[in-house]
Formats: structure tokens, sequence, C-alpha cells
């Protein structure tokens, strides 16, 4: 077994090192997009695509503005054993006939771009085109989740998510499920099958509810590994020691260390290792909307999860030796359709300020980030409405529900975060100053003219911001 492991890793070493000496030919960025439940990753990343092949929407992006990109088109992905990212069906679902908003992101897929670029500067009138791969690599939020299981153990995963529980009404049901348990007790699979329904089911209502921290990921989103015993399983009260043998805590305690090692290490060591630039998505105007409780577990949260980056800068020794860094991340709050334009730059302050313990992390390890308002797609039109002798910016579009139109004020955000902010980490149970409203716009009909994208919103500036550096 030593000895297989040893040729495993030789293999890896030299399949490593084709790929790099290909990269100094044809540089590849690998983008890593992530953001929890319904923060628009299917949408950012068919919209990003589609706006990169035909750029007449795409004035922000250097390589547009200078003439650099030639051309783009997509290519057959690198890596066989992962599901191509179905970018023709997702762009059809929202550019089409009848648009509506695609599935959402259920597990890991990849799509690449290559664009022909033309270098610029004192070289580039002489040495040609060249190819820059973009492999764009889409992944669930709440897989993110997981990393940080990889620095606990059973019990203190257990306390913390038990203590978490108590707060929420959400997990009542699983709060008696464990009120009549005895860990201690002889194991059997009906119990260990009841309890990780409960403890689903809660993680579920959870979500619904706006909280962010719902561990483990892969319950609400197991794939394949449904039904199996590394995804049941659930936190219980740790004992004064460990669990005797073949008791139900003991084998939860088992089944926790086995989803951490088949599940959570394979995940960080084969896909997000591998990152060079990274978007993380945040539906921050839901959080808002949903109240104090939602934003300040989604601060928590965004933290847990952004503190799992290996942010820096990437030099040659590292490159060579294939030690990749995030060098680039891009904090992007989406919907921003839902908000007239003058409230954008409130939005992109709350969420840095939201973020910023994040951000002065990657920051000092070098890595560049920056925070922005986006609509992948934009759904709705601006409008100012006199109301009460005062001018408010509305936004009028088609609600998902209904198919009704309608003109939407949701609320005026604070110039200071501090007012969003304070009474979240405080615990307030609602707005001081009133509530914030959100509508669920479907996607607008649209008409593409030839070379135009789908309409969007700071999309440009997003892509700018991740690739254009490498595409002068």
């Amino acid at each position: 077994m030593v000895i297989g492991r040893i040729a495993d890793g030789i293999l890896r070493g030299v399949e490593g090192a084709n790929d790099r000496v290909t990269g100094l030919f044809e540089p590849t960025i690998r983008l890593g997009v992530t953001g929890l439940a319904r923060a628009g990753k299917t949408v950012f990343i068919t919209s990003l695509v589609a706006n990169l092949m035909d750029r007449a929407r795409m004035p922000g992006l250097s390589g547009t503005a200078n003439g650099a990109i030639k051309a783009a088109w997509l290519q057959p992905q690198p890596d066989d054993t992962i599901p191509r990212f179905a970018f023709e069906e997702h762009l059809s679902d929202m550019t089409g006939p009848a648009p509506h908003w695609p599935d959402s992101t259920r597990a890991i897929s990849e799509l690449r771009l290559s664009l022909k670029v033309q270098p610029q500067g004192m070289l580039g009138s002489v040495s040609g085109l060249r190819t820059v791969h973009l492999d764009i690599v889409d992944y669930p939020g709440e897989w993110l989740l997981d990393l940080a299981l990889m620095e606990q153990d059973f019990a203190e995963w257990s306390r913390g998510m038990i203590e978490a529980a108590e707060g929420r009404p959400e997990a009542a049901p699983y709060r008696e499920a464990l009120a009549g348990l005895d860990p201690s007790a002889e194991f059997t699979e009906t119990a260990a099958q009841g309890l990780a329904r409960a403890y689903t089911a809660y993680l579920a209502a959870a979500r619904k509810a706006g909280y962010a921290d719902c561990s483990p990921g892969r319950f609400l989103m197991p794939g394949d590994l449904e039904g199996s015993p590394a995804l049941t399983f659930a936190p219980v009260p740790p004992g004064e020691g460990r669990f005797p043998r073949g008791s139900l805590g003991r084998e939860m305690e088992r089944r926790f260390d086995a989803y951490k090692g088949q599940v959570v290490r394979p995940f960080f060591r084969d896909h997000f290792s591998r990152m060079d630039r990274q978007v993380v998505l945040v539906d921050l105007l839901g959080a808002i909307h949903a109240g104090p409780h939602a934003v300040a577990d989604l601060g928590e949260t965004m933290e847990r999860i952004l503190g799992a980056f290996r942010h820096g800068k990437r030099n040659w020794l590292t490159s060579l030796i294939g030690a990749r860094r995030v060098d680039r991340l891009l904090f992007a709050a989406t919907k921003a359709d839902h908000l007239h334009h003058t409230q954008h730059a409130r939005m992109t302050a709350i969420m840095a300020a939201l973020l910023r313990g994040a951000k002065d992390q990657a920051d000092f390890a070098g890595a560049k980030t920056r925070a922005l308002a986006i609509a992948s797609l934009r759904a709705t039109v601006e409008e100012m409405r006199e109301h009460d002798g005062e001018e408010l910016g509305m936004v009028r579009g088609r609600l998902l529900d209904t198919g009704k139109e309608v003109m939407l004020w949701p609320g005026e955000l604070p110039e200071d975060p501090a007012r969003i902010l304070k009474p979240a980490r405080a615990g307030g149970g609602a707005w001081l100053d009133g509530d914030y409203g959100l509508m669920r716009f479907a996607p607008a009909p649209v008409v593409l003219k030839p070379g135009e994208g789908p309409p969007h919103i700071r999309l440009d500036q997003a892509a700018d911001f991740l690739i254009g550096d490498r595409l002068r």
C-alpha cells in the first residue's frame, strides 16, 4: 500500500508537471464560483459565458475595451470525470420565448471557455495571438460549510450544532428526538435513520428561515450519496468520554469521521484547492429581508467559509510545484436589479462591512479583493415615482409566482452599514427602522441583437477584476 501511494504521488506529479508546461504556452485561469442557496450561481456562470462570447454589453472588461479579445469559443473541459455545466440549456431557459430561471446548482460541474487574445504593449504587435483558457468550476456553497469540519472532532461539532439549534424554533422536532435519546444505548439502524431524518428536516427548515449555517452541507444536497451511511448521522450530546463500543453515539462518531474522510477531504483535494480565482455570490437582500438573525448568521457563516481559502499571491515557485493560491477574490451581492441604482453603493458597503474580517485576512495575505453589487441577468427596469411629495427610485418587473407586473419600492438601505450590522450582531428580532421588502421577479423577455449577451448589471466589472489582468 505504501508503494502504491508513492507511485500514485509520482504519477500525480508527472501529470501536474505536464499541465504546468502546457500552461506556459496556453495559460489557464481556474475560476471557482460558489455561494449559498439562491445566490444565483447558475445564472452568473451562464450570463458570464454568454457575455464573454458576445461582448457588446461588456464595455467594462479591459479585453473588450482595448480589442484584445479577438474570439471566444467553448471547448471540451479538461476534467473528464466532472459533469459539464449545461450552458446551452441554461441560456435557453433564461432568454428563450418563455424565459424562466434555470435549476439551481446541486452538484459540481465545469465548463471551459477559450479566448483568443492579442497581447498588448511593446511585444504585442510581434508576438501574435495567444489562447487563454478559462475553466469555470461551479459547486454548491453548502459544500464549503463542510471544510470547517476538518478541524473538528465529533464531540466538538455536536456541541456547536446542538447549541445553535437551541435558539431556533425550526429545531423543535429534532430537540424532541434528542430528549428521549440515550447515545450510550445499543446502536440500531432504525434509531440512526430516525435521528438523521429529524436533523435533516431541521436543516432544511432552518435554511428556509434564512439561516446560512446548516452543516453538514451534503445533507441538503446529497446527490448520489443520499441514503448512504455517510449521510445517516446527527449530532448527539457528548458524553464524559468516548461512547462505548456498539453504541449509537460511537456509530454516529464513526459515520461523522467517514463523512470527513470520504466526502469532504476528496472535494478539497481534487477541486477546491486548485482554484486560482474565486467568486463568492451572496444573497444579501434575501438575508436582510429575513431579518437580523439571518444577516448575523450569514456573516458568521461566510467568515468560516472564506477562512478555508488559501489566499495570497502566486509566484514562479508556487506555480511550478503546483501550490495554487486564490489570488483574486470577488464578493458579489446578487440581485442588485431588485433595487434602484441609487442604492447599489449602499448595498455594496453593507456587504463589504459584513465580510470585513474575511476581506482583511485576504488582503493581508496578498490577495486582491473587491466587493460589487451585481445582477447577472437583469429582470427589472427602473422608474422614478413621486409619493407624498417625495421622489422614490422604484423597480418594475414580472412576479415569479403570478406573472403579474408590479412596481416595487423595497425600502431604503441605510448609508451607514452599522444600522444593519449592529442589530444583527446584537441578536435583534426585527429591524428598528422598519421592514425591507423583497419580491421574486421572473426573467424579463429579451431580444438579443447580434453580438449581445444577456442584460446585466456590472458583470463586465466583475469579469475585468477576475480575469482582466490575464487578457493584456
